[in-house]
């Protein structure tokens, strides 16, 4: 047994790396990232959508091409704007203020729960549509018997790149920053190129797109030509979808993290609209056409490079690659910032608190694993097709977006009495309000009939599993509530004479207590002990173990606060049962584990103190169902199994939600 638990721990090691400790004073500055490789880890979501982006658009234009030029200034436009106002979200929440966390504050839990789960939707296809538009670029350059390998090669990509942020953001995003500024001087490089080879025609697109516009406008008439602009427009709407990521990725920013999210995001503001702008010239500049089998952009490149000999078709496919690899990278935001808006869902009781838990890593592995896992389910359903995933994708965000910017203009309009500028702060976002509003019904009925009301559905599914799950733990909490008045009278009683303390027996027994705050559960699995053993025990131990969660892990202050604070809950304990006339002492721990933590805490107390027994309670519900085994985390057993092997004695004290407790000893 143990050899395969060594053989395990050095697997595990291996593949995901060495466990992290809270005791070393860098941890934070390990595991945080700087501007410029957040700009690589959350930025790269919005970058690297001008592999597909910019064509979605221009394909949807059909026979009017030159009509991408106004489609270019609604982009650029919308890239800035947005940017603006997100970076006031970031001031106002500088621990982290994604779409859910602004949304629940500064408007309803309701509708944080809308905006939450429009977001984990996005971020799945986000994972998936960059995964497939990847192995396009690859494919491109590949002999088309080779094509029907594309959808196992995005599955791989997805189970590495699944594996790199199970250990660890930082490891995750410096593995690609060589490929990420690759692909950005590749890019730059071609999309200069493209308009300094026909830089004398730039005055002649213009000319011919407002030629096209009128001949637009006569044939299909106002409405028929707004219709063309805006479908080409939400064809590559998946472009913004990265801006919101930064917002929501604060936490894991260097600090000073307000100034490290404004830099990134300027970055990825200004990276972006040149990249988009760029890219639509120069299909004007060379007349490309679509290709079967190939992007857009390799079609570009290869018109670009058509003179150069090998080192153009050296340089396309090197380019190309870069492209395939950076859109790999761009699934990092769906990563970064899936698990995260799934931890503070689940904090607030939306999920399963199970998604709150971090790994020895320090990485929310269960929403790791969920968002790899729907996104391979994903490419499965759509074959990687990258023309599906585009129609499915941005509803969301901008279901996000537009909640994030009512619940600002709310908050600047309710504190106009207080806050400096806010009329200015006002405009910014109640033009973002209106822009993003206007997309999101845009798109809504566009895309609705071509696949769009499979990502709504899907979502509202979600809001219903999330509201069902909610209703869950409502039920759980309202059932615990009759044991607050056993804390109640345990801090009454603490006010009255302390009963003379009891005389030791040597060899007596030890009975250890595990504890999670000093509550109705704790104190109830206290007295349930005592009475099934009378004075067999002569002192209790109270062991309480800290969990550093997606909760607490902001910061080494509020890791501190977190040791305090369970030092003075366990402390309760001890001073109830002294005051009762019992020896007692307190052991407590932080660690992400709590059977990792209490496994290593127990030979220690077992050697101070001899004969012990160790006890925990654990919530029973009289109707168990899949759902609350699944809500519920039943350490209790886990730990007995753990320390039966290490020939220790654990019992199990049963709370049954649905029934009466008493709370005598």
């Amino acid at each position: 047994m143990n050899a395969n638990t060594s053989l395990a721990a050095r697997l595990k090691n291996l593949v995901i790396g060495r466990s992290r400790s809270l005791t070393d004073s860098h941890l934070f500055h390990k595991v945080s990232l700087v501007a410029v490789l957040a700009w690589v880890g959350l930025g790269a979501d919005g970058l690297s959508s001008s592999c597909y982006g910019p064509e979605e658009t221009f394909k949807a234009l059909g026979a009017h091409p030159h009509l991408s030029l106004l489609v270019l200034l609604m982009c650029v436009g919308t890239i800035f704007v947005l940017c603006a106002s997100y970076s006031q979200i970031i001031e106002l929440f500088p621990s982290g203020g994604g779409g859910y966390l602004v949304a629940t504050k500064l408007l309803s839990p309701t509708a944080g729960v809308v905006s939450g789960s429009a977001l984990l939707i996005d971020y799945v296809l986000t994972i998936a549509i960059s995964i497939a538009s990847g192995a396009d670029a690859v494919f491109s350059f590949l002999p088309a018997a080779w094509h029907g390998w594309k959808v196992p090669f995005a599955l791989g990509g997805l189970a590495v790149l699944t594996i790199l942020n199970l250990r660890g953001v930082r490891e995750s995003v410096l593995v690609f920053v060589p490929v990420f500024f690759l692909f950005l001087a590749t890019h730059v490089v071609m999309v200069f190129t493209a308009i300094g080879q026909h830089a004398a025609e730039l005055p002649q697109i213009a000319t011919a797109a407002a030629a096209d516009f009128k001949a637009t406008h006569a044939e299909l008439g106002w409405f028929g030509l707004a219709a063309l602009l805006l479908r080409a427009f939400s064809m590559g709407a998946g472009t913004f979808t990265g801006i919101e990521a930064v917002s929501n990725g604060l936490p894991i920013l260097r600090e000073p993290r307000v100034q490290t999210g404004k830099r990134t995001m300027l970055y990825m503001g200004v990276s972006l609209a040149l990249m988009v702008a760029g890219l639509l010239v120069a299909y004007l500049l060379h007349d490309v056409k679509p290709v079967v089998g190939k992007t857009l952009n390799a079609v570009l490149f290869e018109s670009i490079t058509a003179g150069w000999g090998v080192a153009g078709s050296a340089f396309v496919v090197t380019s190309l690659v870069s492209a395939a690899a950076l859109l790999i990278i761009a699934a990092q935001a769906g990563f970064l910032d899936g698990p995260r808006v799934l931890a503070n869902m689940a904090l607030d009781r939306w999920f399963p608190a199970r998604f709150t838990a971090l790994s020895d890593r320090f990485v929310s592995m269960n929403g790791v694993l969920i968002m790899g896992s729907a996104a391979a389910l994903v490419l499965l359903g759509t074959r990687g097709a990258v023309e599906i995933l585009v129609v499915l994708y941005s509803i969301n965000v901008f279901i996000t977006f537009s909640l994030s910017q009512l619940g600002m203009v709310m908050h600047w309009w309710r504190n106009r009495t207080t806050a400096p500028a806010w009329r200015k702060k006002l405009a910014v976002n109640g033009v973002g309000l209106v822009v993003t509003t206007f997309i999101l019904v845009t798109l809504t009925v566009i895309k609705f009939h071509d696949g769009g009301w499979v990502t709504l559905l899907v979502t509202g599914a979600l809001v219903a599993v999330a509201f069902g799950v909610k209703r869950h733990y409502e039920t759980a909490r309202s059932g615990l509530g009759r044991l607050d008045h056993i804390v109640e009278a345990a801090e009454s009683s603490m006010s009255l004479p302390a009963t003379a303390a009891k005389e030791l027996r040597s060899g007596g027994k030890t009975a250890v207590i595990l504890v999670n705050g000093f509550n109705g559960l704790g104190l109830h699995t206290l007295l349930h002990a005592m009475r099934l053993f009378g004075d067999s025990f002569h002192r209790y131990v109270f062991v309480q173990v800290g969990v550093v969660d997606a909760g607490n892990f902001k910061g080494s202050d509020e890791v501190e606060n977190l040791r305090s604070h369970i030092a003075t809950e366990a402390g309760r304990y001890v001073q109830w049962m002294r005051h009762q006339g019992h020896e007692a002492e307190a052991v407590t721990a932080l660690g992400t584990d709590v059977v990792s933590e209490v496994t290593r805490l127990a030979p220690e107390i077992c050697e101070r103190h001899g004969a012990v027994v160790f006890f925990g309670g654990q919530l029973v519900f009289e109707h168990e169902t899949w759902a609350t085994r699944l809500l519920h985390n039943y350490t209790v057993f886990s730990l007995q199994r753990r320390l039966y092997r290490l020939g220790l004695p654990f019992l199990v004290l049963p709370v049954t939600v649905d029934q009466p407790v008493r709370t005598t000893a």
